[in-house]
């Protein structure tokens, strides 16, 4: 321990030409917890302060008793430029055990360890074309901290809690030993949802952490206090295990019903979009930043849903984005809750507008909509971070500039964090060329920077893995998930009073899920036979009343895509019509089940007595609904078309409870809030 005097009153006062003021230094002071492995701590008075750049005295930097501005700005003075370009970038980052995108290589088990292997892509994961140079997408992850430089990066990995803190605390040692000890800012795509497509860079699927409805059910709720709830229960898991930076929500609107990401929306109307933004934003970061905090990166800016014939622009057959309906500052309102709610980071989307005042070039390309639009008009001050490879992989309009030309143009136009590419040499190689003056690069550093000061990642980036493992996914916050997961069903129909089933009666449930790897029917039997007043049954034949609940999906998820026109008719997403409408059909009291991960057209069906929509849920909150165990509350959070005609001439950028004609089987709202 040394007693240190970091420096004169009067450099204090005057530091980086901002003012402290006296009564600012004669405050309170709150010693804060410092978190430490290696670097020594330094004591002046009774106040101690981690030794980051382990020189033997207090920097600026290390003062937690200084403005977050005055420290930022000592940290970047004492930065190399290959240390800001390792800031600017975040890429994938994997544990011991973990090969993902490697084919081939052996599952698990994961652990608390690194791999410290690179890996170099040839070809563009999304698209599945030759890249024109090899991509480094992940760094072996002690060469990646120590040589690159890297402090931010994406998890990816799905495993238990306490194995993820420990590897967060290992990964978090191997930034504190490194010259400046900057610590790591570790994020992650969803983990709390049950969803459809899991496919990387869209959820993690199911894991140990708290199981909740889809976005798209949180929304069905139509309960903002309980979807706070939601997110301050989240936050928690995540900060336990160390993941301090959330890759959501989508503020994206589901007007165009063929786009493939729908499942990660709040649906298709703006206004209530927009007040479920506000809700998810303050519940996993606070009214501000702080150590208790898990930041969030609001998607994708300005809004991704109106994307011409409903491609996604992950592919060059999906790049553009259209308002045929002229509703362009419609889809910005979910971004403007966001804004006002705080959000850390926002993300533009791949996708090139066409036919509007804007260029034609992807948004991370475009000053218009970054600079002018976002940061000036609307008054975001957080980090701009890219989605993954606008550069490398999806350089939509900007195809013919050099990879150096596209960091100075995406520079320009506002990015300050670049995801995908865990190289930052050709970055640094911009900077030296003259295209991009290393002041710019400073203002991103900046952001990027305040971002972890105010989680107050400097004082203590560890965890402990031992209460991670009592903190996520307990029984407690479970079975405020629960209530949720029930909330979120929408009764559409019922006829001749079908619901609630009556006591004694022979049910016949099944789950109708094509994956083609297994039997795409399971038959629901309850682990005891007095959880329900019901008598479950293996065949329809038995039955009195049937419950089939349909899964649909997309062959493939998004990453399947071909280019091919998309059909949201249920035979032609993973559904047997046939064998489901001989069911419907056979006689039997009915109820039929659909999961919408999009607005499933239905015009096939044969008709059935009651009719329930899920977004995510599990069998057993399905019968609480059908049982009248639990009072249906849900409401529709985006339009059902009524036949696929109309969904050909639908607008993309209006939302279907403004769309002309007879657009909507049911529309946006629809619900049914009793059973009798």
């Amino acid at each position: 321990m040394k007693n240190i005097i970091p420096y004169s009153i009067k450099a204090l006062l005057t530091l980086g030409s901002v003012v402290i003021s006296f009564a600012s230094l004669a405050q309170t002071l709150k010693q804060p917890e410092l978190g430490h492995r290696t670097v020594s701590i330094l004591t002046v008075g009774k106040l101690k302060f981690k030794d980051l750049n382990k020189n033997g005295k207090l920097d600026p930097y290390e003062d937690w008793r200084l403005p977050v501005n005055t420290r930022i700005q000592d940290l970047v003075s004492q930065m190399t430029l290959d240390e800001k370009a390792g800031m600017m970038l975040i890429s994938t980052t994997r544990m011991a055990g973990d090969f993902a995108f490697e084919q081939g290589k052996p599952k698990g088990p994961i652990t608390n360890g690194f791999n410290e292997e690179d890996l170099v892509q040839n070809i563009n994961m999304f698209s599945r074309k030759p890249l024109p140079y090899p991509l480094l997408s992940a760094s072996g992850t002690t060469k990646g901290v120590k040589e690159k430089h890297l402090r931010n990066f994406i998890l990816r990995a799905n495993t238990d809690a306490k194995t993820m803190a420990e590897w967060s605390n290992n990964l978090q040692q191997l930034t504190e030993g490194t010259r400046l000890g900057i610590p790591a800012i570790v994020a992650s795509n969803p983990r709390n949802h049950i969803t459809r497509d899991n496919s990387v860079g869209l959820s993690v699927g199911a894991t140990v952490f708290s199981k909740w409805p889809g976005e798209l059910g949180l929304s069905a709720m139509r309960d903002l206090k309980l979807t706070r709830q939601f997110a301050e229960i989240a936050a928690q898991e995540w900060k336990a295990v160390g993941l301090r930076k959330g890759y959501q929500y989508m503020a994206d609107l589901a007007t165009e019903p063929r786009w493939q990401r729908i499942e990660g929306t709040f649906g298709e109307d703006a206004d209530w979009a927009a007040s479920m933004m506000f809700e998810v934003v303050q519940g996993f970061q606070g009214k501000k930043l702080n150590p208790n905090s898990v930041a969030l990166t609001t998607k994708h800016f300005p809004g991704g849903g109106p994307q011409v014939e409903g491609q996604d622009p992950h592919f060059d057959f999906g790049k553009d984005q259209h308002y045929p309906g002229g509703m362009f500052e419609y889809h910005l309102k979910p971004f403007i809750a966001a804004i006002k709610a705080g959000t850390s980071s926002m993300m533009p989307y791949y996708a090139k507008p066409i036919k509007t005042e804007f260029e034609e070039v992807g948004f991370a390309y475009s000053k218009a909509i970054i600079t002018d639009l976002l940061r000036k008009k609307l008054g975001f001050q957080g980090i701009v971070n890219s989605d993954t490879g606008p550069i490398e992989m999806m350089p939509w309009g900007v195809e013919g500039l050099s990879i150096l030309e596209r960091y100075q143009k995406s520079l320009d136009a506002g990015v300050d964090l670049y995801s995908g590419s865990a190289d930052p040499s050709l970055l640094i190689e911009t900077v030296k060329k003259g295209l991009v003056s290393e002041k710019r690069i400073d203002e991103s550093v900046t952001r990027i920077l305040r971002e972890r000061f105010e989680l107050g990642l400097f004082e203590n980036p560890y965890v402990d893995a031992e209460a991670a493992q009592r903190i996520v996914g307990n029984a407690n916050f479970q079975k405020v998930a629960d209530i949720a997961l029930r909330k979120s069903i929408v009764v559409l129909k019922n006829e001749k009073q079908t619901l609630p089933i009556k006591a004694k009666t022979k049910v016949y449930f099944e789950t109708y899920l094509e994956s083609g790897k297994n039997n795409p029917h399971y038959v629901y039997q309850p682990k005891s036979s007095t959880d329900y007043a019901v008598e479950f049954v293996k065949t329809p034949e038995e039955a009195d009343q049937v419950i089939v609940w349909l899964m649909p999906g997309t062959a493939g998820g998004l990453f399947g895509s071909t280019g091919a026109p998309i059909d949201l008719r249920l035979s032609k997403n993973l559904v047997d019509i046939e064998y489901v409408n001989k069911i419907l059909k056979s006689g039997k009291s009915s109820t039929l089940c659909i999961n919408f991960t999009s607005p499933w057209v239905m015009e096939e069906l044969a008709p059935s007595n009651a009719l329930l929509a899920t977004f995510g849920t599990t069998p057993e909150a399905v019968l609480d609904i059908v049982l009248g165990k639990f009072k249906p509350s849900g409401k529709l959070p985006f339009s059902i078309p009524a036949s696929s005609k109309a969904v050909l001439e639908n607008l993309s950028d209006v939302p279907g409870f403004m769309k002309k004609g007879e657009y909507a089987l049911y529309k946006s709202g629809d619900g049914l809030q009793a059973l009798k």
